[in-house]
């Protein structure tokens, strides 16, 4: 199974791109917001999801680690094939997902050509319970390199953390932003309460600012 391609962009064209490996061409199907990173004759790594049907083998890249998550967990949804995937990828950020996931909002969802009502509100209801382990795997980088909330349970109060805020009415990049800030400022050993009210001290600034 290919995990990840690491060669020169030998040719590219709408979804998709050839990756020369030491002389052997991959065909890689890609978002259009990967595919606008990549430059012909360049160096590239991308990750790579392996599709195998009895018809075809198919690889799908991945500039980063979010991009690869969001894929795989929109392909979960019933309806929502790779192509649909990689559409709403190159159309959407993974921050906007996740805000149009959190927030319930349709509207977003359907920017993507060939996402109806049906499909879009398939989305938000398989997925809102489900945003919280991707949001906090593709946050927690800066923390775990500190050595900082690295186990399964701190782990959990760090996403509770975040839960409320976005509850509260803060946007989820927001949220994420401050309880990181706070969690690094402890040892590991913060309950949620001390994360909120560490999160919300790094808001008021914030707040000050615009009121003033």
């Amino acid at each position: 199974m290919i995990a990840m391609l690491k060669g020169l962009i030998d040719d590219a064209g709408q979804g998709w791109a050839v990756i020369d490996v030491g002389g052997v061409g991959y065909m890689v199907f890609c978002s259009s917001r990967t595919l606008n990173r990549f430059v012909k004759g360049k160096m590239v790594q991308v990750l790579i999801e392996t599709h195998v049907r009895e018809d075809h083998i198919h690889l799908y890249g991945f500039y980063d680690v979010l991009e690869r998550d969001w894929f795989k967990l929109l392909t979960t949804v019933q309806g929502v094939g790779a192509k649909v995937a990689l559409g709403m990828l190159g159309v959407l950020s993974p921050e906007q997902l996740l805000s149009a996931v959190v927030t319930q909002d349709k509207a977003l969802i359907t920017q993507t050509p060939g996402v109806g009502s049906k499909i879009a509100s398939r989305i938000l209801s398989e997925l809102k319970d489900k945003v919280g382990s991707i949001v906090m795997d593709s946050n927690l980088d800066a923390i775990k390199q500190n050595e900082i909330f690295t186990d399964e349970a701190s782990k959990g109060v760090l996403t509770d953390a975040v839960s409320a805020l976005v509850n509260l009415g803060y946007q989820p990049s927001q949220a994420l932003t401050v309880i990181s800030r706070a969690a690094s400022k402890f040892d590991g050993d913060a309950t949620v309460e001390d994360l909120i009210r560490g999160g919300l001290n790094e808001l008021s600034p914030v707040i000050n600012r615009q009121d003033a």
